[in-house]
């Protein structure tokens, strides 16, 4: 009778666990499912924990069954592949599929680079006293993380890449004085939740800041990122390295990184075709602006606003506004084909400015809290109380409808 009594104990707490796993974390439930933010934060949070209590339970099952008889074979065999599938699905995925480069990632030269992207492709750069990376979006797709341990000009600074929102941040993957180990666990909003797997703390990406049980902690520094196409890089940094995700060696793993590759990169063309998002788990719609309308977005503090490329392309000067308080300066660079963001402490409006940041006021920096190029229904998503296209001051809006 107990043996009996574990044996269906066992099936129902593996098969329960195996469930919310695949549901909270198999990232292709999200296409027909809504799955709620709070549930994959708790699987973030606990993964391994919650992982280790289905293994037991299924051993106990098994343990049951094949070694005491216990529960009809019609239920143990159909149940124990479903387990797996739904346990090892999602593993799998996260941990081999999307295993990220934090620390390993390659870097080559323009020469070598060009013979894989194409010209006019658009590349996500950050830079550091003219040393320089591109990281084109297709070969970021799929490690979503790309560092190495030589570091940008001896700086520890890694791209963090979200397919989804067709966002780059570069980050400082460090968190009140400790390094971050970070893995990608799950999107929500159609953005990254990393996970610093030291602490186990969820990381949202697009705020780079940790989530801790009592609300929002501390975040990552963020590092000046910008877009700019592989031609503009080329000429820009003529000496430039570009990030490459090549093939593995390991046969098994090149075939699987192929088939895992192959499925997601029709998910994100067919998120860049449609209006509406593959994976609908948005909590809020903003009908400014068509939803796949790429955006130039800052926030500073409670305030935020963000640029579409043509209309700062339109507007020919530089666009100079304020964002929380502070002066920002928005040019587009035809040389570079690149939209820009720098901050402007000097008090005096911008009339010139190149991609250097050199202007008619002297030499501006980069912003670091640029969000260069993403989907405005993320932007949205996330700083619902944004602008569009903003002169001036926040009285000064104006709005593209």
């Amino acid at each position: 009778m107990l043996v009996e009594l574990l044996f269906w104990l066992g099936i129902v707490v593996s098969a329960a666990i195996g469930f919310l796993y695949f549901r909270d974390l198999g990232d292709v439930t999200q296409m027909i499912l809504k799955v709620k933010r709070q549930n994959m934060v708790r699987f973030i949070r606990h993964e391994y924990r919650l992982l280790g209590a289905a293994a037991v339970g299924l051993l106990v099952t098994v343990v049951a069954h094949l070694g005491f008889g216990a529960g009809p074979g019609w239920v143990f065999w159909p149940a124990a592949v479903v387990i797996v599938v739904l346990l090892g699905f999602p593993w799998v995925w996260v941990h081999v599929g999307l295993r990220n480069q934090q620390t390993s990632a390659h870097y080559y030269s323009i020469k070598e680079a060009a013979e894989h992207i194409s010209p006019q492709a658009s590349v996500v750069v950050i830079e550091k006293d003219g040393i320089a990376r591109a990281h084109p979006d297709a070969q970021l797709m799929r490690p979503h993380l790309a560092g190495n341990e030589e570091g940008l000009a001896g700086e520890n600074v890694v791209m963090t890449y979200c397919a989804m929102a067709n966002l780059g941040i570069g980050y400082k993957p460090v968190v009140e004085g400790q390094a971050c180990a970070l893995e990608v666990l799950a999107q929500h909003g159609n953005n990254l939740i990393l996970r610093d797997n030291h602490t186990g703390d969820p990381i949202q990406h697009i705020y780079g800041r940790v989530e801790r049980a009592g609300g929002p902690g501390p975040a990552m520094e963020p590092w000046p990122t910008f877009r700019m196409t592989f031609r503009g890089f080329c000429k820009a940094y003529p000496d430039g390295q570009v990030f490459l995700n090549k093939p593995s060696s390991n046969l098994i793993l090149r075939l699987f990184d192929l088939l895992t590759e192959t499925a997601f990169s029709a998910g994100i063309a067919k998120q860049h075709q449609e209006a509406r998002p593959v994976m609908d788990n948005m909590t809020r719609q903003d009908p400014r602006l068509p939803n796949k309308t790429y955006v130039w977005g800052v926030d500073v503090g409670d305030d935020a606003a963000c640029w579409t490329d043509d209309f700062v392309i339109e507007h020919g000067a530089p666009v100079n506004a304020t964002v929380g308080g502070r002066q920002v300066v928005v040019a587009w660079s035809q040389p570079f084909e690149s939209l820009g963001l720098w901050w402007n402490d000097t008090g005096e409006p911008v009339t010139r400015i190149d991609f250097w940041g050199d202007s008619d006021r002297g030499k501006l920096v980069r912003s670091e809290r640029l969000k260069a190029g993403l989907f405005w229904h993320v932007w949205a998503e996330f700083f619902p109380q944004t602008d569009i296209n903003r002169v001036g001051k926040r009285a000064d809006v104006k709005t593209a409808a």
